[in-house]
């Protein structure tokens, strides 16, 4: 009987602590659901509050652009994200789509002057950019516009502002966020060349206000490029005034030109060294390469050249290691001669000199450049520029004279030199027996019968040359060269080409005064028949005041306009 009621009991007390296990899971289970709810809860009212604020911060951020672009615009409202095209042009002027000529137009931008945008990069979520690439696609650039033909939903971009918004490799599609704005007139621009050379440019400011004109702002840190014939120098902007962004347009801009720095000078681009007359300056210049120097004649050097008392003596000695260099001279303002432009050269091998004089065409007053050029593998050189006396007479003249007018002579019938009568016989015979005359026509030289084998003329243009020279000869003066602007010619052709025909040659325009390509032929006939080129067509299109009685003039016409209405000369 005991022993049934204590299981009875155990079994109740088992489901007592059972009933209390289940009761007390259950209000675990309760207890963490309302929790769990309530997390939900509070995400959910996060979230929300979130988005409020979010939604607030734009719409401020929004008011806040809007209120920036209508100060910046003076109450022109405009701002798009293009995708960025790049298209060959010069300057710095983009175009844009037709639909921002009209979103422009009804805003009354077109009343307000020339039009500039600003131009910045959109920083796209998942690239894979490095952070130097994050740091240049922080870019911000400022533009003209050009004309309103783009693509919709792109902007064509020329290469200087695509270069200075692009530092590095453009994204997969670059996105260019265009915003209008309204620019101060610059007054100051403070400029630095990445390499040493530029300001060896004849008159350099000038050929930057030339660049200048196919530019509308400037921004500071761009890269402003600047050719100079084949020549290219990038300036970088340091500094500017008013503001950090300038309209360069119909203004009068100071502009500094600093020395580069030591760390950004180049080595690939050509230097012009001072050469004193006197003084030798070594050298080591590497085949298919140029060592540039530049030396001055002044007044008083020039007129004792003019009076034949003295000579302008230009030397080359090169060391004999297997190397030879090419001697190219020319005027300023004609800086950097090569083998297709220059006005003096000489092609000696090893050693060489050339002798300038007042009878030269092209010499005068100026500074003058001087090229070696490395024809065959490295040579080292000394290159010096004297001025040498002229001696009145020769040695030996005069008595030459006296003696052929005093004493019977004969012709040799093989060196054909005037011998005396009573010696002929005895020179004949040693003559014929040591010497042999040249058979080329036109040559008749005399030369030692030893000699006669190395005594070469060219097939092409019958010159006389020493056997070891004519492989040079053959190469500098009849191998076919190319010009930049297509034409093949020899050296000579070449020289001429350059000189006079070559689109491509520079020249100093008459109406800006800087040094430009001469470009083709005008394409008015009536400036063809002024003879004036391309460039010089077009710049003397541009008007300025009369002195005399104010109206605006064409450059071009300017002299005719003096004669016909102000009678002056």
């Amino acid at each position: 009987m005991d022993f049934e009621l204590r299981r009875a009991r155990e079994k109740l007390d088992k489901e007592q602590r059972e009933r209390k296990e289940r009761a007390k899971l259950k209000l675990d289970r309760e207890r963490k659901a309302k929790e769990e709810a309530k997390k939900q809860r509070d995400a959910i009212e996060a979230a929300q509050r979130s988005r409020r604020l979010d939604a607030i911060e734009a719409q401020l951020k929004a008011e806040q652009q809007m209120g920036e672009s209508l100060l910046a615009g003076r109450g022109v409202v405009f701002y798009k994200i293009l995708e960025a095209v790049p298209f060959q042009g010069s300057g710095d002027k983009i175009k844009l789509p037709p639909s921002c000529f009209t979103e422009l137009s009804d805003q009354g931008a077109f009343d307000k002057g020339p039009m500039y945008f600003q131009l910045s990069l959109v920083h796209q979520e998942g690239s894979s950019a490095t952070k130097d690439d994050e740091k240049g696609n922080n870019r911000t650039t400022h533009s003209g516009v050009l004309e309103f033909t783009a693509d919709e939903g792109s902007v064509a971009i020329p290469p200087h502002v695509w270069s200075n918004l692009f530092p590095v490799d453009a994204p997969n599609i670059p996105l260019v966020e265009v915003r209008y704005v309204r620019l101060s007139k610059g007054t100051y621009a403070k400029l630095q060349p990445d390499g040493i050379g530029f300001s060896d440019l004849p008159n350099h400011k000038a050929i930057l206000e030339t660049s200048l004109r196919q530019h509308a702002t400037l921004s500071q840190d761009d890269v402003l490029t600047v050719k100079y014939g084949e020549l290219t120098y990038k300036l970088r902007v340091l500094e500017l005034k008013p503001s950090s962004s300038i309209s360069v347009l119909e203004t009068d801009i100071e502009v500094d030109i600093v020395n580069p720095g030591v760390e950004s000078e180049r080595t690939d681009q050509y230097v012009l060294k001072p050469l004193a007359f006197g003084a030798s300056e070594s050298g080591l210049v590497e085949e298919g390469n140029y060592m540039y120097y530049k030396f001055s004649i002044d007044d008083d050097t020039w007129e004792k050249l003019v009076s034949d008392d003295v000579k302008i003596e230009v030397k080359i000695d090169a060391e004999a290691n297997g190397g030879d260099t090419d001697l190219y001279v020319s005027k300023h303002p004609l800086i950097f001669p090569n083998r297709h432009q220059h006005e003096w050269s000489s092609h000696d091998v090893g050693s060489k000199t050339l002798i300038l004089s007042s009878k030269d065409r092209n010499l005068g007053t100026g500074t003058y450049s001087l090229a070696v050029y490395g024809f065959k593998g490295t040579t080292k050189y000394q290159v010096s520029v004297h001025v040498q006396e002229n001696s009145k007479h020769k040695v030996g003249q005069q008595a030459t004279h006296s003696s052929s007018m005093d004493v019977d002579t004969v012709e040799c019938r093989n060196c054909k030199h005037f011998i005396p009568t009573r010696s002929i016989a005895l020179h004949e015979a040693y003559c014929s027996r040591h010497n042999v005359v040249c058979p080329h026509a036109g040559c008749g030289i005399v030369l030692r019968i030893e000699e006669a084998k190395n005594h070469v003329h060219c097939d092409k243009c019958g010159q006389a040359f020493h056997l070891g020279e004519m492989e040079k000869h053959m190469k500098v003066f009849h191998e076919p060269l190319r010009c930049p602007c297509g034409v093949v010619l020899e050296k000579e052709d070449m020289v001429q080409h350059q000189a006079s025909d070559c689109p491509l040659r520079l020249i100093a325009c008459r109406f800006c005064g800087d040094m430009v390509q001469a470009g083709s032929s005008a394409m008015d006939v009536r400036d063809r028949l002024r003879g004036l080129s391309e460039h010089e067509s077009i710049c003397g299109s541009r008007t300025a005041p009369c002195d005399s009685c104010g109206r605006s003039v064409m450059l071009k016409d300017m002299d005719i306009h003096q004669i016909a209405v102000h009678q002056k000369n």
